[in-house]
């Protein structure tokens, strides 16, 4: 039979091949293997350099625009590569086609018409393109991929999930069912990870693709999540919202917005509905007409989030609306501008006086969100005479010299994790200074902590606690996650930063002295036991100086006050017990 002749005639090659070189099958069969790689993978570099160095040698016989940018195709390796394009060469007449053409007549494609779902960016067809032509998976391009926030991982920031929410697109689009695989992992990676906020195009991305897989965990993490319907009538389709109110209903997940009275949520939305008319003198009949509030509705986060700069500028006009309100997901209204990146409304609400320094539940300012979704490529492009400086960058700009503005607010510029290093640096100075008050001026600085609710917060590390070691931090609570200790140690140092300027507007001497022996390197080392004979009288005569340097202090404020309720007993400041804890970090006020 013929099967059987080839059968033998393969047999008897291998065999003669075997006697001849002393290879056995095995070893032939490897070399074979070998062969057809490297074969493959000088093809793969062959047509890999149709890529690369397609603007110095141009074969291609198509264009594709992204983002205004013509890329050049080879339609016959897309069309091997992808039944999509296949189909797209097929049909001349399709409607995607530009018709002024491309150069030299060429067919050109646009890919918001591809591609009409999602955005497909020039960074991310192209490694898209790289795919098609070498086969390879290409790094993702760090300009497109990461934020600007130096402390980020990059694992689930805004640049990383959208940069990946693009190839989505694309490679789904294309029917690339490998592709898609490698993408669909990383999304469901991100879903574990990410902010809430970010999730959404996620979902919306495996919604439209039909990723069954990646729409169920997107679905489920959004179930357990305190998103409004508000949101999710803005942000999702329709069939996914009814999903997720089922799923709430079932499982009790519903927030307490989502359970208001039905007369007030059907109030509530005709005041979003107003909004989204553009009529707020229709807003303010409402409010007339029900006991329903601006701040009750959140309408001042929800115009900030989905109306143009004129709404909200016109609400904000209304003075009906708390411009710190915080929402059931504690966002304030600066946070929620900070998401949208609109600097006309991020420059009204800051007109208005919103606090910039105010963090959400995640630790997060509203600095360190317009960070977080910033790309590294928007941030660094220079700026071009007659063209407009990229949006992302200004509202960054914008959002830190507002709080330049107030020397608290410089240490929580950027992300949570670079926060809370920079408040443990702050706090060292405040704590030391509060201690050595204490110390010092014992009655003057519990009226201080007391006006400021010091007492109520928790406190770490300054000379209260430093016999043992310099920057002796209380033990870490491995149970406590960073956005917890974030927030901990920002109400810690707000207190303390209070108690410090009470003390400068109400006993403004004594501060001076505080302030003369913080920047005092003697007193590193204040401990009358400690050293040779020699150094312990020299620590001793400055003991004497500090204490009538005190005792002054006291006695000066005590008579440009005119304290009735103060008298000299009642302080120890004629005693101070420097003794008893001497040493300090050597934190320097900034």
């Amino acid at each position: 039979m013929e099967n059987g002749n080839d059968i033998s005639s393969s047999l008897s090659f291998n065999s003669s091949l075997s006697n001849g070189y002393s290879a056995g099958n095995n070893e032939i069969d490897l070399v074979v293997a070998n062969l057809e790689l490297l074969s493959l993978s000088k093809l793969s570099s062959s047509l890999e350099k149709l890529v690369v160095f397609s603007g110095e040698y141009d074969y291609s016989d198509a264009e594709i625009v992204v983002e205004d940018i013509p890329v050049g195709v080879n339609r016959c390796i897309l069309a091997a590569r992808s039944h999509f394009f296949h189909e797209l060469f097929k049909n001349k007449g399709n409607d995607t086609n530009d018709s002024n053409g491309g150069v030299e007549g060429r067919p050109r494609y646009i890919m918001s018409k591809l591609v009409p779902n999602g955005r497909v960016g020039y960074e991310a067809f192209m490694v898209v393109l790289h795919y098609l032509y070498a086969g390879r998976l290409k790094p993702a391009p760090p300009e497109v991929s990461k934020c600007v926030d130096e402390s980020c991982a990059h694992d689930a920031c805004g640049p990383a999930i959208n940069f990946a929410v693009e190839l989505m697109y694309a490679s789904a689009k294309f029917e690339m069912k490998e592709f898609v695989m490698v993408v669909q992992r990383r999304l469901l990676n991100f879903v574990a990870k990410a902010f809430i906020e970010d999730v959404i195009p996620i979902l919306v991305v495996a919604f439209h693709c039909q990723l069954n897989q990646l729409l169920s965990h997107s679905v489920q993490r959004v179930v357990r999540s305190n998103l409004d319907y508000p949101c999710l009538d803005k942000e999702l389709p329709r069939e996914i919202v009814d999903e997720i109110r089922s799923l709430r209903v079932k499982s009790n997940q519903e927030s307490e917005l989502d359970i208001l009275e039905e007369d007030t949520m059907k109030r509530i939305k005709r005041i979003h509905q107003a909004l989204d008319s553009d009529d707020v003198e229709l807003v303010k009949l409402l409010l007339d007409e029900s006991d329903v509030t601006l701040d009750h509705a959140y309408a001042l986060h929800y115009a900030t989030a989905y109306c143009n700069s004129k709404i909200v500028r016109e609400v904000l006009g209304l003075q009906l609306a708390d411009v710190n309100l915080r929402n059931e997901r504690g966002y304030t209204v600066l946070h929620v501008a900070a998401r949208r990146r609109d600097l006309s409304v991020l420059v009204a609400l800051l007109n208005k006086g919103v606090s910039v320094s105010e963090t959400t539940e995640n630790g997060e300012t509203a600095i360190s969100i317009c960070r977080r979704l910033t790309r590294l490529k928007d941030y660094n492009e220079a700026a071009k005479q007659g063209k407009e400086t990229n949006k992302d960058k200004l509202c960054i700009d914008v959002l830190e010299r507002e709080m330049r503005r107030n020397p608290l607010d410089v240490n929580m510029i950027i992300s949570s994790m670079v926060i809370a290093d920079n408040l443990i640096m702050k706090l060292l100075i405040f704590e030391n200074r509060v201690a050595l008050a204490r110390m010092l001026f014992p009655i003057e600085a519990k009226v201080a902590m007391q006006i400021a609710h010091a007492d109520s917060t928790t406190g770490f590390a300054g000379l209260s606690a430093l016999k043992s070691s310099c920057g002796g931090l209380r033990e870490v609570d491995l149970n406590e996650i960073p956005s917890e200790q974030v927030k901990r140690l920002q109400l810690r140092l707000e207190a303390l930063h209070k108690t410090v300027e009470t003390g400068r507007r109400f006993f403004p001497n004594c501060s001076a002295v505080l302030d003369e022996l913080l920047e005092d390197d003697t007193l590193d080392s204040l401990l009358l036991e400690k050293g040779t004979p020699e150094e312990q009288r020299n620590k001793r005569m400055r003991y004497m100086e500090l204490k009538d340097e005190v005792m002054k202090a006291f006695v000066k404020d005590k008579a440009e006050s005119n304290w009735s309720g103060f008298t000299t007993a009642s302080s120890s400041t004629s005693s101070p017990t420097i003794k008893d804890g001497g040493t300090r970090c050597k934190s320097r006020r900034k």
